[in-house]
């Protein structure tokens, strides 16, 4: 029998607006940025652990972000995390 002792996902999170939305490019990236902020919010009130890796800004506004985030709360991740 088998079973997961541990497990994380690693994400690659890409936050852009599509360009026939018809916004200003400043506009784009404060929707981009705010929604950065909303889903780490999300992973705060959900109480997920995570850790972001890395996140960059891309040419075009868009946010590109980097994450390792628990799979279960079942599980200790901790290996994951140090």
């Amino acid at each position: 029998m088998k079973r997961v002792k541990s497990a994380c996902i690693l994400q690659t999170l890409v936050f852009s607006q599509k360009p026939d939305m018809g916004y200003s490019r400043e506009r784009a990236a404060q929707i981009n940025r705010d929604e950065v902020e909303h889903y780490k919010a999300t992973l705060e009130r959900t109480k997920t652990r995570y850790q972001i890796t890395d996140e960059s800004v891309e040419a075009d506004g868009s946010i590109v972000l980097r994450v390792r985030k628990q799979y279960n709360d079942r599980t200790d991740v901790s290996e994951y995390f140090e």
